[in-house]
């Protein structure tokens, strides 16, 4: 009985070998893993899921872009209700962005339809004593129409401090409590600026939106007043391209 002598390829060795390595290492793995985990692991990872989705959800809710499209007439009128009832000291006191976030749910944020009639439905039920969380209760909006025009009108109206001359005295002055419009004027006094009204134009640096803020344009080195209290984080001098380019 003869027997042939087989000649076997290297690389057929090399890749036999090879996959042993690797499924033995799975193996190893597969058993030697479970026993390594803490004994609340799954536990972890279920809470970091949970995390996780939690944080997805407040990231959607959070409001990142609204188009203001209030008219004039509209501010105007919810201002001077708001001023007058606090200056006139009304039973009732009118918060002008409560009023015109009824009216943006009223009419889906679309200022175009706004009537005389709806607002003065509305301050009369106020006035009857109706409060303003019984009357937008059912309106699911209303809550992110504030949050939003809250945003933008925060702290216009409201109670300051004007230095006013003394009587018969040239010199002394006194400070007196007003409420009223408390927006001011940013450059600081005697400092000469030019000014564009440019509210509500259409910008497209950066991306296509509504300008949400009025330029005014002064000398290098005059005095800026801050208009709301807070820390400066960053400050960088635009190069002259963009000042140039600025829409």
């Amino acid at each position: 009985m003869f027997i042939k002598s087989v000649r076997i390829n290297k690389s057929y060795i090399i890749f036999t070998v090879v996959c042993f390595i690797i499924i033995s290492s799975i193996l190893l793995v597969s058993i030697i893993y479970p026993f390594s985990l803490p004994a609340n692991s799954s536990e972890l990872t279920w809470e970091n899921t949970i995390s996780d989705e939690t944080t997805k959800k407040e990231e959607k809710k959070y409001i990142k872009w609204v188009d203001f499209s209030v008219t004039y007439d509209v501010l105007n009128k919810t201002s001077s209700l708001d001023i007058n009832s606090h200056n006139n000291n009304e039973p009732v006191k009118f918060n002008w962005i409560e009023l015109l976030s009824y009216l943006a749910c009223k009419y889906g944020g679309n200022f175009k339809r706004f009537s005389n009639k709806d607002l003065t439905e509305l301050t009369n039920k106020l006035k009857d004593g109706y409060t303003m969380e019984e009357l937008t209760k059912d309106l699911k909006n209303y809550s992110y129409y504030y949050e939003a025009y809250d945003a933008i009108l925060h702290e216009f109206i409201g109670e300051y401090e004007i230095e006013t001359p003394i009587e018969n005295e040239t010199t002394e002055t006194t400070y007196k409590k007003k409420y009223g419009v408390k927006a001011f004027l940013p450059i600081a006094k005697n400092y000469s600026f030019n000014h564009y009204d440019d509210f509500g134009n259409a910008r497209s640096y950066g991306f296509k939106r509504v300008h949400l803020g009025n330029d005014l344009m002064g000398s290098i080195g005059t005095p800026i007043i801050a208009v709301e209290s807070g820390i400066i984080e960053a400050l960088r001098l635009e190069s002259i391209w963009r000042l140039a380019n600025w829409n």
